[in-house]
């Protein structure tokens, strides 16, 4: 299932990159509407970040295979562990990136760090870490306009959620660490928007909202592993 997704998800990015007309002009909107929102300048935080080469390489590699990573991890842990708790987790997961590849198709977004204008530099071309490349043209199924929303933030939402959801120890809360150092990476590193991740995260809520309504569950996640007694603990 997840591989039909990634799959289909790529093809569907692909496609989209054949039609991103109007994807510098979003990136004024969306720079403009967050001036207006007084949400915190990406450009100063990159800048900032830049001071610190290390720090930015470090993002830069985080930003390429973190949500691969995690995506396995919190899969094969649910698979092992909270096999219970694994349909939700999926149906959530396609459910939001399928609205993200929507996002992708109706608002092509040119990302951050090709806009130098607004004061962004590239920091995968400058360290020679580039996901990308130098070349802003798309390039197979590679679609560089595909900003809005960011799927690393929501993704990253969703797997610190389930790991919340699907334990009791307290040191579960730990897992909102993750999203909130997902979402300075892409910023820092000029690859998202502050409203990329937000977006993103609003989409992740109505594909909950839409699975809790379709499941009729209270309780679609639980914490328990199946086969469980009610003497285990977490």
């Amino acid at each position: 299932m997840l591989g039909a997704l990634w799959t289909a998800y790529t093809l569907g990015r692909a496609l989209a990159g054949r039609h991103v007309a109007g994807a510098r002009e979003h990136a004024s909107g969306v720079w403009r509407l967050e001036r207006d929102l007084r949400l915190p300048d990406e450009a100063s935080w990159q800048h900032w970040a830049l001071g610190h080469p290390d720090l930015i390489r470090a993002a830069n590699v985080y930003y390429k295979y973190e949500h691969w990573v995690a995506l396995g991890a919190v899969a094969l842990w649910l698979l092992l562990f909270r096999v219970g708790s694994y349909p939700w987790f999926r149906r959530v997961l396609v459910l939001t990136t399928a609205l993200a590849l929507v996002g992708h198709f109706a608002y092509p977004l040119m990302p951050p760090r090709m806009r130098p204008d607004l004061g962004f530099v590239d920091t995968g071309v400058v360290l020679g870490q580039s996901v990308y490349g130098p070349d802003p043209r798309n390039h197979g199924l590679v679609n560089q306009y595909a900003a809005m929303p960011s799927m690393h933030v929501a993704w990253a939402v969703l797997f610190a959620v389930t790991v919340i959801l699907a334990t009791r120890t307290a040191w579960r809360w730990l897992a909102v660490v993750y999203p909130a150092v997902t979402t300075s990476v892409v910023v820092v590193t000029g690859n998202h928007y502050w409203l990329d991740g937000i977006v993103g995260v609003l989409l992740l809520a109505v594909a909950v909202t839409a699975v809790a309504v379709a499941t009729r569950a209270p309780d679609p996640i639980p914490a328990t592993p199946v086969g469980a007694g009610p003497n285990a603990t977490t």
